[in-house]
C-alpha cells in the first residue's frame, strides 16, 4: 500500500481527494493537514510515502514545508497548482518537489501520478518543463552549483541528461538515440547517481544551473 497524506488548506479539496484515492485497492490516505506546519507534524507522526502538497497555505506554505520535509528525507511530495495561479514551478523544484498535478486532474490521473512520484519518478508534463525553462530564462544565465561533477558522465549520459532537461520521457530519449528505453533508465539512474540527484526533477534543475542546457536551446 502506498501511504498519502493530502495538505490543503481547503477542506472540500481533502475530501474529494480522500474520496479519489480511499476508492483505489493499493493507496490508502492515512491523514490530512490544514497548513504547512501541520503537514510536517503529520508527515513525522504518520510516516507517509507521498503527501500531496498544496502550494498557498497559511501558517507555513507549501514550498516552505516541501523545503523543510526534503532537509528531513521523511518523505516525496507531489505538489498541487494552478498554472494560472501558482508560478511555483522552479522554486518548487528547487526545494525538492517530485512532481506537479493540476488541482482539476481526474480521479485516475491523481491515483497515478502519487503512483509515479512514489515509485521514485518525477512527474512533470511538458507544460512545466516550458515554465521552468521559462523560469530560468527570466532569472538569465547558469548558477552553476557543481559543475566538476558533469565531468564524471560520459558522453551519451551527458547527452540523456540534456533530453531529460528539454523534458522528453524515457521513451522519447530512446527514440531519439535509437536505442532501447530501458537503456535509457539505465542512463538516467547512471547520471543521477554520479550527480548525487534525487530524480528527474533535480536533474532538469542541475542541468539548467550548470549551464549544460540553457532556455532557447
Amino acid at each position: 500500500m502506498i501511504r498519502v497524506l493530502i495538505a490543503d488548506d481547503q477542506g472540500m479539496v481533502r475530501t474529494g481527494f480522500t474520496v479519489f484515492l480511499s476508492s483505489q485497492p493499493d493507496l490508502e490516505v492515512v491523514g490530512e493537514a490544514a497548513n504547512g506546519q501541520e503537514a510536517i507534524e503529520r508527515v513525522a507522526e504518520l510516516k507517509p510515502d507521498v503527501v500531496l502538497m498544496d502550494v498557498r497555505m497559511p501558517v507555513m506554505d507549501g514550498l516552505e514545508a516541501t523545503r523543510r520535509l526534503m532537509a528531513a528525507g521523511e518523505t516525496k511530495v507531489l505538489i498541487l497548482t494552478t498554472f494560472d495561479l501558482d508560478d511555483y514551478v522552479y522554486e518548487a523544484l528547487r526545494a525538492g518537489a517530485s512532481g506537479f498535478l493540476l488541482k482539476d486532474a481526474s480521479a485516475a490521473q491523481l491515483a497515478e501520478a502519487v503512483r509515479v512520484v512514489a515509485a521514485g519518478e518525477a512527474l512533470i508534463a511538458p507544460a512545466v518543463t516550458k515554465r521552468l525553462i521559462h523560469e530560468f530564462a527570466r532569472l538569465g544565465g547558469p548558477r552553476a552549483p557543481s559543475v566538476k561533477r558533469l565531468a564524471e558522465l560520459t558522453e551519451r549520459e551527458t547527452e540523456v541528461l540534456t533530453l531529460i532537461a528539454q523534458g522528453l520521457s524515457n521513451q522519447e530519449i530512446a527514440d531519439r538515440l535509437v536505442v532501447a528505453e530501458q537503456t535509457v533508465k539505465t542512463h538516467v539512474g547512471r547520471v543521477l547517481t554520479k550527480l548525487d540527484l534525487r530524480d528527474r526533477a533535480q536533474a532538469i534543475v542541475y542541468a539548467y544551473e550548470t549551464g549544460l542546457v540553457r532556455p532557447g536551446e
